[in-house]
């Protein structure tokens, strides 16, 4: 079959590899489209720590089941479209054993510690595979990038009460934005990219703030009466941005951390016992968070054209993720088209 490789940083081709069957308990899988993370454009420019090379990428998975093998429960079927979870974990680390297994200490995400989901067929553990019937083959792309922001709302206890920043309106932004939202809070999405600004609006936030061209403080000020928002959620993963989050954020508030910052960052620690901070971690996300999000798109209000920026072809996708890295501001989110199965150069 053919496979999309990232060789090394900025190196992408197409190679042939044998095609995988489906094992006891495993369910063949024939993509339809892959989204491309974050972290696959980390990985193309070599900056993804937890990659070694060469990688197949992609994690954010529409897919169709192609074979199912034996020991799979009957409500699966052949021709059906679904998506992935697609995370491991160990069942023995502390994680684990206390019911949180998304943050598996020993976890392998596709396309990140173990070859991904960039090729024409991919097996998997049918527990890993999620039907949602109600979702076409490109919303059930969205499903897993959708999920982390999902997730860090969860972390963050988000009411209707709570007012709510968010810091970074790209892909993992606009779910905590829409899961914010969702929870009747009062969000602020903050970005350096006005086209995101409006998507944000679109997705739920009540306010905007452009952090380059306005004084986030004074906005915000203006925006809590002084208070500061009483949840902030960090998105962009970016040295800047951190030590916002931590100043902006209201007493006796909570910081959820998402984004990886490429450096060290520098906080005023005495905050942390000042305001008396809840600062929270916040890593991939549970069952609870995938039916969240399905349920969500299934209403069909997500504004799926506006948030897809462009679906490539594989040959097309080298030049995809070089114009990404040059101008990140510009890119929401880039779907791999596997539709045709000519995956030719």
């Amino acid at each position: 079959m053919k496979t999309l490789l990232i060789d090394r940083p900025g190196s992408v081709s197409i190679v042939e590899r044998e095609s995988p069957s489906a094992g006891p308990g495993e369910i063949l899988l024939r993509l339809k489209y892959v989204g491309f993370c974050g972290s696959d454009l980390s990985t193309y420019l070599g900056k993804n720590p937890l990659v070694h090379y060469p990688r197949v990428p992609g994690h954010e998975i529409s897919a169709v089941i192609e074979v199912i093998g034996e020991g799979v429960p009957e409500d699966f079927a052949v021709g059906k479209q679904v998506t992935v979870v697609p995370y491991t974990s160990c069942g023995t680390c502390p994680s684990c054993r206390r019911g949180r297994s998304h943050a598996c200490r020993n976890n392998q995400t596709l396309g990140v510690q173990r070859d991904g989901a960039m090729q024409e067929l991919i097996s998997v553990p049918w527990q890993k595979v999620l039907k949602a019937p109600g979702l076409n083959e490109l919303q059930l792309a969205m499903v897993e990038p959708l999920t982390v922001g999902f997730h860090a709302v969860e972390r963050g206890r988000i009411g209707d009460s709570d007012t709510v920043m968010v810091l970074g309106c790209g892909m993992i932004g606009a779910g905590a934005i829409i899961g914010s939202a969702l929870r009747g809070a009062n969000v602020i999405a903050v970005d350096i990219d006005d086209h995101k600004l409006d998507l944000a609006r679109e997705l739920g936030a009540r306010h905007t703030v452009n952090s380059r061209n306005t004084d986030l403080h004074e906005s915000l000020d203006e925006l809590t009466s002084g208070d500061g928002p009483d949840v902030v959620i960090e998105a962009a993963g970016n040295p800047v941005s951190y030590r916002a989050a931590v100043e902006e954020v209201a007493f006796t508030g909570r910081v959820v951390c998402i984004g990886y910052a490429a450096a060290e960052v520098s906080l005023a620690t005495k905050l942390f016992v000042q305001k008396e901070l809840d600062i929270m971690g916040s890593r991939n996300a549970t069952p609870r968070d995938f039916r969240a999000v399905i349920a969500y798109l299934e209403k069909g209000t997500f504004p799926l054209e506006r948030v897809i920026t462009r679906k490539v072809k594989p040959g097309e996708a080298g030049d995809a993720l070089k114009a990404w890295a040059e101008d990140p501001g510009k890119v929401m989110k880039i779907l791999l088209d596997l539709t045709r199965v000519s995956l030719k150069p």
